[in-house]
């Protein structure tokens, strides 16, 4: 039986860690696929393999290491995203090629022992250790804290800039504050899908979601909603595949899948229900 799985402690932490990794992934991710910021949050993922490298050059911890550079990528790219009339794929591009060169480069010039560079890649869910999942929280936390205290402002910039500027919101630092808390959502992704798969985990929940939303809250509900079903779906499969057929199916992987068949299905019956997907309105 794959129930079987939750007697054992890294499966409980691993369930732990796709849970808590849903709920940035489908907060974040509603304002990623409302405000089409997905070719953004796609360099900062890849960005967020040069602070891995530093993180085992300097010898702290890489998640750590990958918290400060995402972040530091995150507000420095924004902020010429505010400033840029054009060049800014060029710009992303860049990003996103530079951070994981120097991920590489300094993961190779660190002394002793190599790290396994694919847990980081593709993701390691079934390995969390217990700090990691506490650092998940608390940036869960802080990302939910802000949605709070800032939910009618992100609102508003994620739907109309102009809107928001014509009544008075400071639209730059507000904008800055999202890209921060994208870098932070990228981060609590790492470990469950790696940094190739994290922009999938983070738009498709999202944008399942949004076929059957009618208010920004609800998508942020559901998108939290789809990725949590796909991250536990995804483990228990992985664990029954592994356990009576003997395959070493990848879960980070077999997670993306899982929610592209969700995404297709819930397209599928939206259009079947002869109902239109726009964004959710204000």
């Amino acid at each position: 039986m794959i129930w079987e799985a939750l007697d054992y402690p890294f499966f409980q932490r691993a369930l732990a860690a796709g849970l808590l990794a849903s709920i940035a992934c489908g907060i974040v991710g509603t304002y990623v696929v409302v405000k089409r910021m997905a070719s953004i949050s796609g360099g900062l993922s890849h960005a967020a393999f040069g602070g891995v490298g530093l993180g085992y050059f300097l010898g702290f911890d890489p998640m750590w290491g990958a918290v400060g550079f995402t972040l530091g990528t995150g507000l420095a790219l924004g902020w010429a995203a505010r400033r840029l009339a054009s060049g800014l794929d060029t710009l992303i591009a860049m990003v996103w090629s530079v951070g994981m060169a120097l991920g590489i480069l300094l993961t190779a010039l660190t002394p002793g022992y190599a790290p396994d560079l694919m847990s980081y890649l593709f993701g390691s869910i079934l390995f969390v250790p217990p700090d990691t999942l506490t650092l998940t929280a608390g940036l869960d936390a802080l990302i939910l804290l802000t949605i709070v205290l800032l939910y009618k402002e992100l609102k508003a910039i994620a739907f109309d800039e102009n809107f928001a500027e014509s009544v008075g919101l400071p639209v730059e630092p507000l904008f800055l504050i999202l890209i921060g808390l994208t870098s932070l959502a990228i981060v609590t992704l790492i470990r469950v899908v790696g940094i190739i798969l994290v922009i999938a985990l983070l738009t498709i929940p999202a944008a399942a979601a949004r076929h059957w939303a009618g208010s920004l809250a609800r998508m942020m509900a559901l998108a939290c909603g789809f990725g949590a079903l796909c991250t536990t779906a995804g483990l228990f499969l992985a664990y029954g595949l592994s356990a009576r057929f003997g395959l070493n199916v990848p879960t980070g992987p077999l997670i993306i899948l899982l929610a592209v068949g969700l995404y297709a299905v819930s397209a599928a019956f939206r259009r079947r229900a002869g109902r239109c997907c726009a964004p959710a309105p204000l």
